[in-house]
């Protein structure tokens, strides 16, 4: 007992000491927890022989993470992705298997063993890539969808690669090949301590069967068993019994798809792409995510533990060469086949070296070629050194990507897209096209009116075009683009841009340009309304000012007050609040902060004790007395600054 105590404590110390130093210098939790490993393991000997089976629990945060994931896809968005996950998953599979075997036989290696070797250091660190991507919100990016794709590939792919090791050990046998004495026994005593299969002994039909039968379960069980099961342990209203069941989940899934032969983490991420679209998704992502963060956590530890430094120093300079010599041979293939898919050169890169390390499968299928009697022993050791090498430099990797991805972005700087030519001038232009301008634009289609767009995002302009809208690629803030598309004639002038200085610039440089010219302005918060207000805008709009008032009615509707009532408070607030906003922008100096502002303070805390003192007396008003529902439609934003002007 004292001793698993200690472990323990070991473990978990290095973590809470480890992680946070690493996530301030900016090297992430994943270096952190594979340097912890290394300093209470091979440099302190704080742990020992212990690690290996600490591991293989400590595997089960793989599982938890696939199945949180899976959580967030719902199934028609897996199936959007088949084309990555055959295509582009599949070729990196078959093709690094290739390269690797060549490589091996180039080697001297038996070609039984290249072939293994191959199927062994193809794959990729889930754990590593997706919690890296995870931490760096990553995951969406089109670099981080197509990293995905090719893990998810290659957890299916470890399937028959399981199943053709013995297949290996056979040929390799009738051939004489590897140097395999004295590990029959191992293999023996491995295989009789294995928990029996439910497939041991059955046709290849039958295999087939059962196969289908438990994913079709499970997911049967994900579609129609889980609510019950919620409403039945809801009964008891304890908060353990959630935790306990998301466990029962995850763990019986795991256990299902062992007795089978597949992977455990592949069966879980099924079972959450099954559960993605149930009210309960939110509630098991909250009960599972805490184990997830310690097991993953304590995988990546014992990983960095178990490297065994005696054996790479006896051979520094062949180890770092097969590390380096596998990265590089898998990176050629990972940013060939990203540019035959069409990522950008930020996201090939991050799809290079994110995925250019071998991986935690590797330690599994390694352990099951030495088993199986494919490697021999010093084969094995020095694979595996090679797979935990790899897997230790790979956050030095994301690091490099961070480098070179800023190197990109101020090399696109330095070299502008050369704008679009403008053939088309109108009354009205829209300066910016993000979520802002893209509903200003679609509001003046359906009223006839065709504005003229400007924006200096190229995708979003792209994009534009597929839905049938005309758009300019230009940066908006140019004088020579704006007069192009017909500063000089047009009546009103809509600034929609996300970077309030350049908001501002424009405003002020119009207003210049084209003093009768009517201008809309986008602001970020009150103080970009002054600076506006100064600089020439004839209407100035809060990017959530509007959607915060109609939520507040929402919340008042549902307190008791009438939809009339409530719609009459709104159009209260509004009022006085962009009367008050008027009054306040005389006393604003840009010179001195709001806090430093006496006379700005003063009187806002009038203003705001008259807007508090009338909305009181409205809100006692509708309580005591409500108005009868009436059938007129809801107010939006246009309505708000119809009423107020």
């Amino acid at each position: 007992m004292e001793a698993f105590l200690f472990q323990a404590t070991v473990y978990l110390a290095a973590a809470v000491i480890s992680v946070p130093i690493a996530t301030r210098l900016g090297l992430g939790s994943v270096l952190g927890c594979l340097a912890a490993g290394i300093i209470v393991g091979p440099v302190f000997g704080l742990v020992g022989d212990e690690t290996q089976d600490i591991q293989h629990f400590a595997e089960f945060g793989v599982v938890m993470m696939l199945f949180i994931i899976g959580l967030e896809l719902e199934p028609q968005t897996l199936w959007s992705m088949r084309h990555k996950l055959l295509g582009l998953g599949g070729a990196q599979v078959v093709l690094t298997m290739a390269l690797v075997t060549g490589a091996a036989i180039f080697l001297g290696l038996d070609s039984f063993e290249a072939i293994a070797i191959g199927m062994i250091l193809a794959l990729s660190s889930t754990a590593i890539v997706l919690q890296t991507l995870q931490e760096k919100r990553l995951m969406r990016t089109p670099g981080g969808n197509a990293s995905f794709s090719v893990l998810l590939t290659q957890d299916i792919a470890v399937i028959p690669m399981l199943a053709l090791m013995p297949l290996l050990a056979t040929r390799n046998a009738s051939h004489g090949g590897g140097d395999h004495s004295g590990e029959a026994e191992t293999t023996a005593e491995v295989n009789a301590e294995q928990v029996a299969s439910l497939i041991d002994g059955l046709p290849g039909w039958g295999v087939t069967l059962v196969t289908l039968a438990a994913i079709t379960g499970i997911i049967v069980a994900g579609i129609y068993g889980t609510r019950p099961a919620y409403r039945f342990i809801h009964r008891a209203h304890m908060r353990e019994l959630y935790v306990s069941f998301a466990l029962l989940i995850v763990i019986s899934i795991a256990f299902t798809m062992s007795l089978l032969g597949l992977s455990p983490a592949l069966g879980t991420f099924l079972a959450g792409v099954v559960l993605a679209n149930s009210e309960f998704r939110h509630q098991l992502r909250a009960d599972i995510e805490p184990f997830k963060g310690l097991l993953l956590g304590l995988f990546f530890i014992t990983v960095g533990a178990g490297i065994s430094f005696p054996l790479f120093f006896e051979q520094p300079f062949t180890i770092l060469g097969l590390t380096f010599g596998l990265m590089m041979l898998k990176g050629i293939v990972l940013f060939t086949l990203g540019k035959l898919s069409g990522l950008g050169r930020r996201d090939r890169w991050l799809f290079t070296l994110g995925l250019a390390q071998a991986g935690e499968f590797g330690f599994v299928l390694t352990s099951f070629s030495l088993q199986t009697g494919v490697l021999g022993r010093s084969h094995s050791d020095t694979i595996l050194l090679v797979i935990a090498m790899s897997m230790l430099l790979t956050p030095l990797f994301f690091i490099l990507w961070e480098m070179i991805r800023k190197r990109i972005a101020e090399r696109d700087e330095d070299r502008p897209q050369e704008a679009d030519e403008i053939d088309h001038k109108g009354k009205i232009i829209i300066a910016g096209i993000g979520r802002f301008g893209q509903i200003v634009n679609r509001m003046l289609h359906v009223s006839g009116l065709e504005p003229v767009v400007l924006d200096h995002n190229l995708d979003t302009i792209l994009l534009m075009r597929k839905f049938g809208f005309r758009g300019f690629f230009g940066d908006p803030t140019r004088p020579e683009l704006l007069h192009a598309a017909g500063l000089d004639e047009a009546q009103i002038l809509v600034v929609a841009m996300d970077e309030k200085d350049d908001v501002t610039n424009l405003v002020a440089y119009a207003r210049k340009a084209h003093p009768e010219l009517q201008i809309i302005a986008r602001a970020y918060d009150r103080n970009h309304v002054y600076e506006l207000h100064r600089a020439g805008a004839d209407e100035v709009v809060r990017e959530v000012f509007d959607s915060s008032l109609r939520a507040a009615r929402y919340v008042l509707e549902r307190t008791g007050i009438s939809d009339l009532q409530a719609r009459e408070m709104e159009r209260t607030f509004f009022r006085l609040d962009r009367s008050s906003l008027r009054e306040l922008a005389d006393l604003w100096d840009p010179g001195v902060p709001i806090s430093q502002n006496e006379a700005y303070l003063e009187r806002a805390r009038a203003l705001n004790a008259e807007l508090e003192t009338e909305l009181s007396a409205r809100a006692e008003h509708a309580r005591s007395s409500p108005y009868e529902e009436d059938d007129s439609e809801e107010d939006d934003s246009g309505d708000l600054e119809k009423q107020a002007s």
